[in-house]
């Protein structure tokens, strides 16, 4: 070998092992960090997994119990209100406990495996861990009795709010398809979930159909601000305000 000359070691097989291990750790740490930060930038400018929509991901969670809203909206013609009693009369739309369900199960879905899971709850005064599908941050205070309770009653359909008895063409459209201007509508409260819910009821698994971001809330309450003029001493009423305390406080 002349002088300058160097040949390389050749690695041990102990050497290539450590280094494939390392190379494929290092590949799988970038794939995963990678996943991490399109999940957060999906999560942050759209629906939560909708970068994944794609590839079927975004169907929703898995329920300790597979609830199918589509039996017992669709062929029962259960009304929202009846489980989720709190949400014409409070912030937060309840979820009914195990005892409420075992009212019908008791006696309704012998054989069938997840109201068999139900009844070993309530045998096991175990309440269900259901995995949350809909949330916005801490720090925002979303009160679905005003919500509800705005868009429900007789209304009439108009391309501009302008008094309590309106909803808007795209709120109406969404509760009724097909809805037009001038079109009446009785709207109850069970009818305008599906404002920002989507139609739960044809769900076999519940999933996020609206962004739900402060975007979406703001474009909707300008779109829904009017005054309503007091009449006999009563005071003007602001509705659907945007100031900052109407969600944060």
């Amino acid at each position: 070998m002349l002088q300058g000359d160097f040949q390389l070691k050749k690695p041990t097989r102990k050497q290539v092992l450590v280094f494939s291990i390392l190379g494929l750790g290092g590949l799988a740490g970038t794939v995963v960090g990678l996943a991490v930060l399109a999940f957060q930038m999906s999560a942050w400018l759209g629906m939560p997994l909708g970068a994944f929509e794609i590839f079927g991901f975004n169907e929703g969670p898995d329920q300790p119990i597979a609830f199918p809203h589509t039996v017992h909206v669709q062929d029962y013609g259960i009304d929202c209100t009846f489980c989720h009693r709190t949400v014409t009369v409070a912030a937060a739309a309840s979820v009914p406990a195990v005892g409420f369900c075992m009212t019908c199960h008791r006696s309704v879905g012998d054989g069938l495996v997840e109201v068999e899971k139900l009844r070993q709850y309530h045998a096991d005064s175990i309440p269900i861990d259901w995995v949350r599908v809909h949330r916005v941050p801490d720090f925002v205070h979303f009160v679905h009795e005003a919500h509800v309770n705005f868009f429900s009653g007789d209304k009439t359909v108009v391309a501009e709010v302008t008094d309590p008895s309106h909803i808007r063409l795209d709120e109406a459209g969404r509760i009724q398809p097909g809805a037009k201007i001038g079109d009446s509508l009785s709207v109850l409260p069970a009818d305008t979930c599906v404002i920002c819910h989507g139609d739960v009821g044809s769900m076999i698994k519940v999933n996020q159909v609206r962004a739900l971001k402060m975007g979406d809330c703001v474009d909707c309450h300008r779109a829904n601000s009017f005054v309503d003029e007091g009449v006999d001493g009563e005071p003007d009423r602001l509705y659907a305000r945007t100031d900052c305390t109407t969600c944060h406080y």
